[in-house]
């Protein structure tokens, strides 16, 4: 078992994202998980991502506030505890659209699917 505390997790920067800081809840370290990484995102109000795509599903998991997620033209605001699965090459426009910090979850597989 890895037990990472949340004071230990690490800031990493996602490319196309805004107003948002991003920690490494776990994942990238030796005795991590093989498949996948799991991020935890603070998005400011007025912060998102996007449009863009990944070559490989991920998980979304608002854990407080709101995010808007826009895909195909179609626009589904998540609330606390909302989740979903975006498909690999899906576009997707993620914002924070309120006034307060969104905070969500992200779990996706690593690039090229094993831990590097």
């Amino acid at each position: 078992m890895l037990v990472k505390r949340f004071s230990d997790a690490q800031k990493y920067e996602a490319p196309n994202h805004w107003d948002v800081t991003g920690l490494r809840l776990q994942g990238f370290e030796d005795g991590g998980p093989e498949n996948q990484w799991v991020g935890y995102s603070q998005f400011l109000p007025g912060g998102g991502a996007g449009p863009d795509s990944t070559p490989f599903e991920k998980v979304y998991v608002v854990l407080e506030g709101e995010m808007t997620i826009t895909i195909d033209g179609e626009v589904t605001t998540l609330a606390a505890m909302d989740s979903c699965t975006i498909a690999a090459g899906e576009e997707r426009l993620l914002e924070n659209r309120g006034n307060h910090v969104a905070k969500m979850m992200v779990v996706m597989p690593y690039p090229g699917g094993q831990r590097p």
